[in-house]
């Protein structure tokens, strides 16, 4: 009836196939979408930013392995999306099916299209966890679990404290994930674990990553062998998971040699890192926006699309050939917000932020020393923030991942106030120490 058809479009404004139109809109509330939101947002008035979010929740993804370690709580690493997006900003509470970039437009799952003038696409990447062959059914039962799923990350800490001995295994895939040391930082302090519950003389502890090397950083790669061969944890590389057998408790891999022999190996416990991609909506866009593995094709300088220049792509999602890590999308995020604030401003003097590759991943090797990998994903070089050799294992390095990064992140960098360390490195770097 059209009194009930009158209900339902007050109910939903937009139903009747009224458009909303942004200045600037992205897609993605994560780490870099909510801080271009928040600077942006705060900087040009409420109405002028949308934000396209589908999730209830925010995550700060790097904590998920000492909660997978049992060492810090799982709420501390997560808050209210309605307590994180700005006020100024206007949140779209769906996710992106498609963008049509010559009409400027986003399609969103309940049907609604939003308009923008500038575009900034920070959706990150998704885990497909059916790319390896019963990992769906497999995951959270028997030994099985991974700190990538915020369900599963809970059960890492139940299962390590179950372990009775026996072999344990950790799992690295040969295609780009996010936080590509989170897989073995897990192995370090489950390794940690097992001493500290008395199980491990009799168990086996082995990382199998399907890329050729143990960290892609030379310096930081040397001191990782070093921990690796000094607490008996076998390591062996171009080994990709592809199957894990449930019922028989056993991990198929296939070796990426040339040979592609397929390797059994039995577990008792085992710490998958799934497959991942960026969203559907990318992978299907054609060569519009995105290469063939779904990548937003953006200039690895200024994070700008290399076709739509109102488009840019920051973080997990974009084909910046750097490290996937929330450090990374920090300083992509800074570069794109304040280069298009000027823009929208017309500034047409000011001289453009560039984007150096610089990215971090620190990697835990127990409760309480951490080896600070801080580099250019464009060099290989080192570009480190602190006055000694970061890849040392260091306890201080430890207490500024574990204790003083989530406060900056929650109280700073999600209110757009934090843009990375190279603003303090004069203090806490003075002499440039690499």
């Amino acid at each position: 009836s059209s009194i009930s058809k009158a209900a339902s479009i007050l109910d939903n404004p937009l139903a009747g196939g009224v458009s909303r139109s942004f200045k600037v809109l992205t897609i993605g509330a994560g780490t870099g979408g909510i801080s271009v939101t928040a600077t942006l947002a705060n900087k040009l008035g409420k109405g002028e930013v949308g934000v396209i979010e589908p999730s209830q929740e925010h995550y700060q993804q790097p904590l998920w392995t000492l909660v997978g370690a049992g060492i810090k709580p799982f709420s501390s690493s997560v808050r209210k999306m309605s307590d994180i997006i700005p006020e100024r900003a206007t949140w779209i509470k769906s996710g992106a099916v498609s963008v049509d970039p010559e009409a400027k437009r986003v399609t969103l799952a309940n049907g609604e299209t939003v308009s923008y003038e500038y575009l900034v696409i920070a959706s990150g990447l998704e885990n497909n966890l059916d790319q390896i062959s019963g990992l769906p059914q497999a995951l959270g039962k028997d030994g099985v679990c991974s700190n990538y799923d915020p369900n599963s990350v809970l059960l890492t800490p139940k299962f390590l404290n179950e372990f009775k001995g026996g072999e344990a295994l950790f799992t690295m895939p040969a295609s780009p994930i996010k936080c590509p040391g989170a897989p073995q930082k897990i192995a370090y302090l489950a390794e940690e674990k097992f001493r500290d519950n008395g199980v491990r003389d009799n168990s086996n502890v082995s990382y199998y990553s399907g890329i050729g090397k143990i960290f892609g950083i030379e310096k930081y790669a040397n001191s990782l062998w070093e921990v690796a061969n000094k607490r008996n944890i076998n390591v062996n590389l171009l080994h990709d998971l592809v199957a894990i057998d449930g019922a028989k408790k056993e991990a198929s891999f296939k070796v990426l040699d040339g040979s592609n022999e397929i390797v059994k190996k039995k577990y008792d416990f085992i710490h998958v890192t799934p497959k991942m991609s960026p969203h559907q909506y990318l992978r299907s866009s054609g060569k519009k926006l995105a290469n063939d593995a779904g990548y937003v094709t953006v200039d690895s300088q200024t994070m700008q699309h290399v076709v739509y220049n109102n488009i840019y792509a920051i973080g997990d999602c974009s084909s910046a050939p750097t490290s996937k890590t929330a450090a990374a999308a920090v300083v992509e995020a800074f570069v794109v917000k304040s280069n298009l604030y000027d823009r929208i401003l017309g500034r047409k003097n000011s001289s453009q932020l560039t984007y150096n590759g610089y990215t971090s991943c620190p990697l835990f090797t127990s409760k309480n020393s951490t080896i600070m990998a801080e580099f250019s994903g464009y060099t290989g070089s080192p570009i480190e923030s602190l006055f000694y050799n970061q890849a040392k294992e260091s306890k201080l390095s430890y207490w500024i991942v574990a204790d003083l990064v989530p406060e900056i992140y929650w109280k700073l960098h999600v209110k757009g106030l934090w843009n990375g360390p190279s603003e303090f490195k004069p203090l806490t770097n003075p002499f440039n120490n690499n």
